[in-house]
């Protein structure tokens, strides 16, 4: 999956609080509108708990 930024991923999680799960992290991303490949790429982390942004990140973008 190519075609998000870093600055596209801090976007739609704007607001989130940490830790937090994956599923709390997709309901932000939605509410932000953020757009379906961001959104995707979230729901598919392996992850259970984040501690913050950055460590989203990181799982995010290690594949690419």
């Amino acid at each position: 999956m190519a075609g998000i930024s870093p600055p596209d991923l801090q976007k739609a999680l704007s607001g989130a609080e940490y830790p937090a799960d994956r599923e709390q992290l997709v309901k932000v991303a939605r509410k932000n509108h953020a757009p379906k490949e961001v959104t995707e790429r979230i729901e598919h982390l392996g992850k259970k708990k984040y501690e913050n942004p950055a460590e989203v990140s990181k799982a995010v973008f290690k594949n690419e």
